[in-house]
Parts: structure tokens; C-alpha cells; sequence
């Protein structure tokens, strides 16, 4: 599809349609329907081996990308299809220097069915265990049209990290410099590993919608892509042009660490009970870029919302004040006394597994920003403080820097200037994980200001 169509789009749907059942395709299953769509094609993996009218095996070396451990194999035993499931099954043995060596299994619809827009719904199950990395996502048919990751676009529907099994991960790449929207769901009771769970994306001109198990988690709709020294491309670009569908199990990588004695390979499973992409009739690719709403500061020119915690909040949504734990850090974090106190059981693996964040801050180019607070600790110790960009790559804003803290109360402020782009989602995070101590740390009085506004 060309980057600057004028019209509404009829698709194609890729199924022969007699007496309004669609034929073709795997039906031992019922496949539901859904209101304004029409089933496009679907595997059901009701057979004994897997459908390459459908698939592509994907073989890769170890370390191809994100300094994952696994190669990639075409082998049946890294992928089957068994018992009315796909199994993509990863596999620990050792090479000739007697060193761990692993395989697994990735498959792609590239050249087979692709397709821009729609409704995909993937009911799967992941496997339990450090290291391991399922992930249901999807990439342009022609990753040149925009130019190479992350000006491409690339849509996860789910990951799903084996040492943190209740939450899952909807995401989209996109940009020139690289850019990520993120939603997680988060599961109150079991795990992803328990039992079998329904992830979807509902993809259009102007907007994605992620769900788990049909609740709506996450909404994006503003998004962009440039070759470097270039004008951005039209919107919805990237988005806007054919995709296929991707399902893998990594082994190791920069995001969930390497697997260690505690991960199981004899279960080591990634199972798909069924794969169906629905699209309706058209989309009316005449959609316009939201305009960024940006956060107005109070009566004092904060920026932060109660920073002087003074109302009540529940620490575990996603509206101002959140308290997060990742990667074997536990805490929990409380309000009393105009003070949040964060308290630590296990520091974890990284410094954000356990972090206090509050995102929508607005940061506009040529402003210079204030960041200042009150806080203490139970004994003393470091904890990591920065204003990051989640929608934007990950800059920093205010660089992580280090604070150290003592058992009295003492007042912190650091000024930053922000460059390039505007942007209305900066977010101050509060690092305590990995930092050696468990200390209890308390805050107060968080103020964010613009200094030359």
C-alpha cells in the first residue's frame, strides 16, 4: 500500500466464503465471530504437523539478536504440532566443549499471509523458567519501506517474561530516534503459565488496541517514523502498510537474563492453541495525528500531582503515583502522613525492580526543569533518581544519577534542560532496586518545576 492513499481500502480476505461458512481452513474448533469483522484466515493446529501453506520455519544462529542464546531450528522437536496445539519447545543441551547449548523455535507467516489492518487473537500458554522469552509480534513485509528497525514499526501482542509470569507486554516500536509505547496486564490470580489465556490486537489507521482475555489494557495512537535528517513520514506511518505475524520462544537476551539452574527444560513449552485474524470490510486510512495534550502545573507550578502526598492513592494503577516491582525484587509502598514510604523484601536484579514512577510529565524543548524532594531512609543507602522518556526511546532527561541517603531528612534538587522534540510523557522514576540494601526509604514534597519557562 502506497504511504499516501486517498481512499477508503477494500480487502482482500483470502478465504472462500459459501453459505456464509468460511472454508479452507482447520474447523474442529468453533471459530468465534465478531461484530463488523470477517474471519481472514486462521489456524486451528487440529493437524499432526505444522502448516507451511500458513508458516515459515525461521532458523537463526545463537546470538542473531538481543544477545539471545538460542538457535533458532527447522527440527521437529523444536517445533510441533501436537494435541490440537503448536508447540514451540525449547531445548538445553551442551556443544563439543561441553558448554550449555540451546535451541528453540520461530515461525513467521511472512509472503503467506500478510496483511494491513485487523483484529489478531492468539490463544497461548508460556512457559515457566529464568531465560525464557515467549513472544507473539508482528513486522512490515518490507522492512525497507520506511527504512530499516525501528523505522519499520514493530507490533508485540504479547511477551511474556518466564521469571515474572503475571504480567504481559503490549508494545509498539516505530521512529527515527527509536521510540516504544508499552501496556501490561497483570494478572490478580494464577500466572500465564497456569493455563491457557487470549491475547489480541486490534490494529487500525489511527489506533491499537491491546487486550488479555477481552479486557482492553492498552490504547496508542500517536505514533511516527523519519530517515534520519529527514521530515516524518505521513501518519499512521509505519503503520500503514502490510504485516506478518510472529511466534517464538528466546532463550536469554538482554531483557529477561539468562536462564540459570532454577529453569526447567523438560517444560520448557510454548504452546498456541489457536491463531485467528479477523479484518473489517475497509479502513479509512484519512486519519489524523492526535494533537499531545500536555499536563498543566498546579496553583505553584508543579508538575508533579500530589507531591506532597497529601490524598490517598492506590500505588498499583497507572494513574500518577505507581509502584512497580520486576526481575525478583518484592516491596510495597504506602502513603501516611503526607510521606510515601517504600519498603524493600528483595532488592532484585536490576535498579527499577523496585521503583516508584509517575509518567505524563510534560517536557518541552528549550525548558530547563527543577527536580526536587525530601526523603530519608531506614539506614543509609543509594538509590538511583532520573526523569526518563518511556515514549521516546528511553532517554534520559535527568541522567540516572545516584543519591545517597542518611537516616535524616535532607532536601534534593537537580536541573536539567530538555532538547529535541516535545514530549508529554516524561516520567520521574525513584530507583531502589540492586543497590545493596533493603532499607526503607521516605519521601516527600516532590516538586518538578520549569525554572525558564
Amino acid at each position: 500500500m502506497g504511504k499516501n492513499v486517498k481512499r477508503k481500502i477494500g480487502l482482500c480476505f483470502g478465504a472462500l466464503l459459501i453459505g456464509g461458512i468460511v472454508c479452507g481452513f482447520n474447523s474442529h474448533r468453533e471459530v468465534p465471530s465478531y461484530d463488523g469483522y470477517t474471519l481472514l484466515w486462521n489456524d486451528e493446529f487440529d493437524g499432526n504437523s505444522l502448516n507451511t501453506n500458513l508458516w515459515n520455519y525461521e532458523p537463526h544462529e545463537p546470538g542473531w539478536t538481543n544477545e539471545e542464546l538460542q538457535e533458532y531450528t527447522t527440527s521437529n522437536n523444536n517445533v510441533m504440532v501436537k494435541d490440537g496445539k503448536l508447540i514451540i519447545k525449547a531445548i538445553k543441551t551442551k556443544d563439543n566443549s561441553g558448554n550449555n547449548y540451546y535451541t528453540s523455535g520461530k515461525i513467521t507467516t511472512k509472503n503467506k499471509k500478510d496483511f494491513t489492518y485487523g483484529k489478531v487473537v492468539v490463544s497461548a500458554k508460556v512457559p515457566r523458567g529464568k531465560g525464557l522469552w515467549p513472544a507473539i509480534w508482528m513486522m512490515p513485509t518490507d522492512e525497507g519501506l520506511y527504512g530499516q528497525w525501528p523505522k519499520c514499526g514493530e507490533i508485540d501482542i504479547m511477551e511474556v517474561l518466564g521469571n515474572q509470569l503475571n504480567t504481559s507486554y503490549g508494545t509498539i516500536h516505530y521512529g527515527e530516534p527509536h521510540a516504544q509505547q508499552q501496556g501490561t496486564y497483570v494478572l490478580t490470580n494464577g500466572t500465564f503459565a497456569d493455563d491457557f489465556h487470549e491475547f489480541s490486537v486490534e490494529w487500525e489507521p489511527g489506533e491499537m488496541r491491546f487486550y488479555v482475555d477481552g479486557t482492553l489494557y492498552k490504547t496508542i495512537n500517536d505514533w511516527f517514523t523519519a530517515k534520519e535528517g529527514e521530515e516524518e513520514e505521513p501518519y499512521p506511518a509505519p503503520f500503514n502498510q502490510p504485516f506478518f505475524l510472529q511466534l517464538n520462544l528466546a532463550v536469554g537476551g538482554t531483557w529477561p537474563g539468562n536462564p540459570d539452574d532454577s529453569t526447567d527444560f523438560n517444560h520448557a513449552d510454548f504452546e498456541v492453541k489457536y491463531v485467528r485474524v479477523y479484518q473489517k470490510p475497509y479502513y479509512d486510512p484519512n486519519v489524523k495525528k492526535p494533537e499531545k495534550e500536555f499536563r498543566e502545573p498546579d496553583s505553584t507550578g508543579n508538575y508533579i500531582v500530589n507531591g506532597s502526598f497529601k490524598e490517598y492513592e492506590n500505588l498499583s494503577d497507572e494513574k500518577n503515583w505507581t509502584f512497580l516491582t520486576t526481575q525478583n525484587g518484592r516491596g510495597d509502598a504506602s502513603i501516611q502522613d503526607n510521606t510515601l514510604k517504600i519498603y524493600s523484601q528483595a532488592e532484585g536484579d536490576v535498579d527499577y525492580s523496585i521503583q516508584l514512577v509517575q509518567p505524563n510529565l510534560p517536557m518541552r524543548k528549550g525548558t530547563r526543569y527543577r527536580l526536587s524532594f525530601d526523603a530519608c531512609a531506614s539506614h543509609n543507602r543509594d538509590i538511583i533518581v532520573c526523569v526518563s522518556a518511556p515514549t521516546n526511546g528511553w532517554i534520559r532527561y535527568l541522567k540516572d544519577t545516584k543519591q545517597s541517603l542518611t537516616t535524616n531528612w535532607q532536601t534534593y534538587s537537580y536541573e536539567f534542560d530538555v532538547s529535541g522534540k516535545d514530549d508529554p510523557n516524561g516520567r520521574v522514576e525513584f530507583n531502589l532496586g540492586h543497590r545493596g540494601s533493603t532499607a526503607a526509604v521516605s519521601l516527600r514534597n516532590v516538586r518538578l518545576v520549569a525554572v525558564n519557562q
